[in-house]
């Protein structure tokens, strides 16, 4: 089935082939699952949102007209249910919290760091953090999007349904509201 293409696996799921929505989700869950996580912050949180995501595609993907390719259609999902959690959240509790230790960098921690390195690395992790957490949700998923996900301006319009200048736009009022931030610690 991995050579399948997704509009191949799309139309066998509509006609109630669930081997080709399972292959659909090993295709799309680590970026899914990863996307949700730079919205979030929350390994918990994410593993649910990520869930909800396919369990939702599966449900609707018979209105699934096919006018965008699946991947574009996945993701919208995903980062309209992570907006959603995160505008829920911020009601609950006025603001959402970075819980776990979670760096942004997906870098290992370099066993021969002096611990003085190793400290001011994770205060810098977690400014980073909280001045990501601090974007309004548009800039902030652009954000997301484009810098963690590695999409284009192009993808990410596509993912968030504006044009690809709004998004370009949007990425530079986020970074510009991220280098003010973050200005003390470079």
């Amino acid at each position: 089935m991995e050579d399948l293409s997704d509009d191949f696996l799309v139309k066998e799921t509509k006609q109630g082939n669930t081997e080709a929505f399972a292959e659909l989700v090993r295709r799309y869950q680590r970026k899914i699952y990863n996307t949700v996580l730079y919205f979030t912050g929350n390994h918990h949180d994410a593993d649910d949102l990520a869930q909800e995501t396919f369990m939702k595609a599966f449900k609707f993907l018979k209105e699934f007209k096919q006018k965008s390719n699946f991947y574009t259609w996945i993701y919208r999902i995903s980062v309209n249910l992570s907006l959603n959690f995160l505008k829920k959240k911020k009601k609950e509790k006025g603001r959402v919290d970075f819980v776990e230790d979670y760096s942004y960098s997906g870098k290992a921690e370099s066993s021969a760091s002096s611990p003085e390195h190793y400290s001011l690395k994770k205060e810098l992790e977690k400014k980073l953090k909280e001045a990501i957490d601090s974007l309004p949700l548009a800039y902030k998923a652009s954000f997301i999007l484009v810098f963690f996900q590695g999409m284009t301006h192009d993808q990410a319009a596509r993912v968030l349904q504006c044009s690809e200048s709004t998004v370009s736009w949007r990425m530079h009022k986020a970074r510009k509201i991220l280098q003010t931030k973050l200005r003390p610690y470079t």
